[in-house]
């Protein structure tokens, strides 16, 4: 049976790939693609005699990248929580905001209120907003339901999603996110009677890819999360962990010896947690947008993670409370500006060091042959325009499996 080839052509790429310097640049590049794989991404001198293609299109030196990959998401909720920034403005800490009974809790109810298709529905504007910017794959986590039928209603909507979308979506189970109203003071009954039968119900569904849990003073202790994350390695479930954005409670390092992909915002991270992640292979996810919307003023160890060797991904953190972001391309500005990437490091965090933190680097964030052919073509002279520019998005055409998706 023929299988056709479409050329993307007369590019200029940046790969990613890690074997090669830098960004992996190709000029006077090309991309071939076959039923939605890359078969060829180099220069297009290097083409084989007589490759055979059934279309071309050329696309006049634009850059071609990975398309990008938001590894840390909570785009599914309902509601907003716009008055807790004005409460912000006004004084208020986010742990004192959450013991008011506001964040998190707060959008529990709305989202309580909805089904999943309700959920989805209003989830729809935030996704088109990351794919209006290059995005081919989201991960979207639960835990603003904390019921089990609210959380499964939430990986449902997630998985919607990627049905109404040209877009990959890796779904997270995070009903260890907060303690709900009913159970305060009870976080253990709280686990026992939600978190463990909701997950066990959720990996029977084929609802969650991953496992994820808040480790901090105001949602769970690490004895907590190590009860949740060995029902998830029972289960087969991979986990990763928001650690240490708030007060170091060694959750970072509680991630790296269950395994965890990745360990994410990372603020308060210290040397045994830096060297626990480097030995794990976890990715570190940082989350500038939490940052700014916080008003923060602790950095993650950023040159600590460098001398170790540990992957750096980064991600809008996409929420309705702190990190109301949807612009991977503010994100990538974010994390230079305000937390010390170079253009290399913020560009490889949204593609390769991504997909790593979702288990998907075999099959996305780098261009050459064998992955998924999922690209973004730029209108710029150059990648560092990606991470310099504010509020302009040169986006010329994302590519999802092969096709023009906008």
């Amino acid at each position: 049976m023929h299988r056709p080839v479409r050329l993307w052509r007369n590019l200029r790429l940046a790969t990613l790939r890690p074997d090669l310097p830098g960004l992996g640049t190709v000029e006077a590049a090309a991309l071939a693609v076959r039923q939605g794989r890359i078969v060829f991404a180099g220069a297009e001198a290097d083409l084989p005699p007589g490759f055979a293609v059934d279309e071309a299109v050329d696309c006049g030196g634009r850059w071609a990248l990975p398309a990008w990959i938001d590894c840390h998401t909570h785009l599914v909720y309902g509601g907003d929580r716009a008055h807790e920034f004005e409460m912000r403005l006004a004084g208020a800490t986010y742990a004192e905001i959450a013991r008011a009974g506001g964040g998190i809790a707060a959008t529990v109810a709305a989202t309580r209120a909805l089904d999943a298709e309700g959920l989805a529905a209003a989830s729809l504007p935030r996704l088109d907003a990351l794919l209006a910017e290059g995005v081919g794959t989201v991960e979207i986590k639960s835990g603003y339901g904390l019921t089990v039928e609210s959380e499964l209603a939430m990986l449902r909507a997630a998985r919607r999603l990627g049905e109404l979308r040209p877009v990959r979506v890796s779904a997270t189970y995070l009903a260890a996110h907060a303690t709900p109203p009913e159970y305060a003071g009870r976080n253990a009954d709280y686990i026992a009677e939600v978190v463990l039968p909701g997950m066990v119900r959720a990996r029977a569904e084929g609802l969650a890819d991953m496992v994820d849990g808040f480790c901090e003073g105001i949602a769970f202790s690490p004895a907590e999360i190590a009860t949740v994350f060995a029902e998830a390695r029972r289960l087969g479930l991979p986990v990763k962990l928001h650690a240490e954005q708030l007060s170091d409670l060694g959750g970072a390092a509680l991630a790296a010896r269950h395994g965890a992909r990745s360990a994410e915002h990372l603020e308060w991270l210290n040397p045994e947690g830096v060297a626990a992640m480097a030995k794990a292979g976890t990715v570190a996810v940082l989350l500038p947008g939490a940052f700014y919307t916080l008003r923060e003023t602790r950095r993650p160890p950023v040159q600590a993670l460098r001398d170790a060797g540990v992957a750096m991904a980064v991600s809008t953190d996409a929420n309705p409370g702190t990190s109301p972001l949807t612009s991977p391309l503010l994100a990538m500005n974010m994390a230079a500006t305000l937390f010390g990437l170079t253009v290399e490091e913020a560009i490889a965090g949204f593609t390769r060091n991504a997909a790593k933190a979702l288990g998907l680097e075999a099959e996305t964030g780098t261009l050459e042959a064998g992955k998924s052919a999922d690209f973004a073509i730029w209108s710029v002279e150059r990648p560092a325009e990606l991470v310099y520019r504010l509020g302009f998005n040169p986006l010329h055409l994302r590519v999802f499996q092969g096709e023009a998706a906008s």
